[in-house]
């Protein structure tokens, strides 16, 4: 992407627009602003928010507040703008024209770190395809190098036709490319999804907004290293790991992207792949940092997508996946905010509260996460024949067996009881051996 450069000293601005429906206040979001600029390892000199009452087509901002910009940024020696916003590509063109240093909008900003953190040909794949779309629209920088990203096959041109039209021409023929080469790996991850269903192995998916400690979590119950650190966007790409729950002898964990407020468009759509690992879970742990004061803003944004994705069924519809909240860093609440929230959690059977740093509340959460996957498990009785090992080794290794006895003589010798309990999925499973 190449973009911004790491260690670049920056200036952050977070417009805020009279009559705009915002998610969050504006000091949250100059916050979250100012995450999204460290994750990339951008040096923030002086950060503000800067209320708009009139939104100009050119500038987006008014003249006397550009001048101010450019001052803050010559005081604050700033080689970089970050607008916390969407800037059209006129806009941007213009802004760094009038001060003289490069500006980046937020879309641009949060496919910086996209690219930067996409480990597999997949993430890779998303985010190319999302830059390429954010970047058609604004020729303005010299998009010469793009034959050497794609390997150099191919001509720039016809004899008769601009940088930019050939610079055009070339994005698009690469976004053709990247599409086709992402509906297969979505085939792909299909099929996967499918040989999945048909094991007997629950999925429990881990969702919630960025920075709320899923991977902290995830790392807890598996001892996997995934990386987990106070950044925005940690971690991008789905990573899935076998734990062992009460009731349950394997299920698979996985380990998701982290919404934010408004993900761009160009992201939501490139990553619904990766999201779509989610639509398969058997239970959603929505991992919450119930610590933040936008904890409830947060809660509405992963609800907002959950609800895009046909998990949750339109206007306060219910979820069609049993969702458990997971009240995550209570360590870090006063004394007076922890009794209010404790009352809130105890009366309630969809939330457990811990701290997945310290590991305190873990056991309850696990406890909690069995009981919701054996929920439905019903107690059923099998006559199999003793000779029948295949079926008998299966019921032992999926199922949980009660009891085991002798059922007298049938036409294939010894006959054995078994008395077990099995789940709607593991009894479906059996039920095709």
């Amino acid at each position: 992407m190449g973009e911004v450069s790491r260690g670049a000293r920056a200036l952050v601005v977070c417009p805020d627009i009279r009559g705009f429906a915002y998610d969050l206040d504006a000091e949250s979001r100059l916050q979250e602003a100012e995450g999204l600029a460290l994750a990339i390892g951008i040096e923030i000199e002086a950060s503000f928010v800067l209320p708009i009452r009139e939104v100009r087509p050119n500038l987006l901002f008014g003249a006397g507040q550009v001048d101010n910009i450019r001052i803050a940024c010559e005081q604050n020696e700033a080689e970089l703008v970050v607008v916390d916003g969407a800037l059209s590509p006129i806009q941007q063109r213009n802004l760094e024209e009038k001060l003289t240093r490069k500006v980046i909008d937020r879309t641009g900003l949060i496919l910086e770190i996209f690219g930067e953190r996409a480990a597999t040909a997949e993430g890779r794949l998303q985010v190319e395809l999302a830059h390429l779309d954010y970047q058609q629209s604004r020729l303005v920088r010299s998009w010469t190098h793009l034959e050497r990203q794609r390997g150099g096959f191919g001509f720039l041109g016809g004899p008769g036709e601009t940088q930019i039209e050939a610079d055009r021409r070339m994005i698009r023929q690469r976004m053709g490319r990247l599409r086709k080469e992402l509906e297969q790996v979505r085939k792909t991850r299909g099929l996967h999804r499918e040989r999945r269903e048909r094991a007997p192995w629950p999925v429990v998916a881990l969702v919630g907004y960025t920075n709320a400690g899923k991977s902290t979590l995830f790392n807890n119950l598996t001892g996997a290293e995934v990386m987990a650190e106070d950044l925005l966007f940690a971690t991008l790409d789905p990573t899935m790991r076998a734990i062992s729950l009460p009731g349950v002898e394997k299920a698979i964990l996985s380990d998701t992207v982290g919404f934010i407020s408004d993900l761009p468009t160009q992201l939501v759509a490139a990553f619904r792949a990766t999201l779509e690992e989610v639509t398969a879970a058997d239970v959603i742990c929505h991992v919450r940092d119930i610590s933040n004061p936008s904890a409830e803003a947060q809660k509405a944004q992963v609800l907002n997508v959950l609800t895009d994705l046909g998990v949750i069924e339109g206007e306060g519809g219910g979820s069609t996946i049993p969702i458990l909240e997971v009240w995550n860093k209570w360590d870090l609440l006063g004394e007076e905010q922890a009794a209010e929230l404790r009352a809130v959690a105890e009366a309630s059977d969809e939330i457990v509260k811990l701290s997945a740093l310290s590991g305190e509340g873990i056991d309850e959460f696990v406890e909690t996460l069995g009981q919701m996957l054996t929920a439905k498990a019903s107690v059923r009785q099998f006559d199999l024949p003793a000779s029948d090992g295949r079926r008998i080794a299966w019921l032992h290794a999926h199922g949980d067996v009660l009891e085991e006895n002798d059922a007298g003589e049938g036409e294939e010798g010894p006959i054995r009881r078994f008395v077990v309990r099995l789940n709607p999925k593991e009894l479906g499973q059996f039920e095709t051996l």
